[in-house]
């Protein structure tokens, strides 16, 4: 399988959950710009929707939307308690979770990358996260993942997201909670091995 990625973008959650499953992925960079492949392809011919992630399958069909990748790719391995098992209400645990990153967060952080975007509609998206960042600072709070004691692709997906705070000056110390699990996971050997590849951190 063939993961298309933009280093830091949010095609690092199935890079990391990838990892931390055992599943072996071929990397493709993609120059979101130029809307480029690092080996010269048209990404639009890859992927109409000229976004990543994208992940090209053995079958040659190809998966885009990171909450859906993530979960595909945990399903390959269930033994790694990535996701949930189908059927349970943990599934649906995870899977509101990654709706709620997705939609409330993921989608308020991009005009925060525009510099077109005016002084007074940054400020409101900034106030927008920091409100829909308050409720899950309670979870980790009383668990160190979204879902209780097991990592899980969520975690995956709110770590990427959550670290484009420091590129858009966004201030979210007021979350003691949500600092502390950037740290667990910036800690986890699979997440460094992610970001090492991604150029996102220098080796030790």
């Amino acid at each position: 399988m063939k993961l298309f990625y933009s280093p830091g973008a949010c095609s690092l959650s199935p890079h990391i959950v990838a990892l931390e499953a055992g599943i072996p992925l071929q990397l493709e960079k993609v120059d979101l710009g130029a809307k480029r492949t690092e080996g010269s392809q048209d990404f639009w011919q890859v992927n109409p929707k000229g976004y990543v992630p994208a992940l090209l399958l053995d079958n040659g069909e190809l998966l885009t939307e990171g909450p859906a990748i993530v979960q595909y790719l945990a399903d390959l391995k269930p033994q790694s308690g990535l996701a949930p098992a189908n059927g349970t209400l943990p599934r649906y645990r995870q899977q509101e979770s990654l709706g709620y990153i997705n939609s409330e967060l993921h989608k308020t952080y991009s005009p925060l990358f525009n510099p077109a975007t005016p002084a007074e509609v940054r400020q409101e998206r900034k106030d927008y996260l920091r409100r829909r960042y308050a409720p899950l600072d309670a979870v980790l709070a009383k668990q160190d993942w979204l879902l209780g004691d097991q990592f899980t692709a969520a975690d995956a997906y709110l770590f990427t997201v959550t670290n484009w705070a420091r590129m858009v000056d966004l201030d979210l110390s007021e979350f003691p909670a949500l600092m502390a699990f950037q740290k667990r996971v910036a800690a986890r050997p699979k997440v460094k091995e992610a970001m090492l590849a991604e150029g996102l951190m220098q080796a030790a």
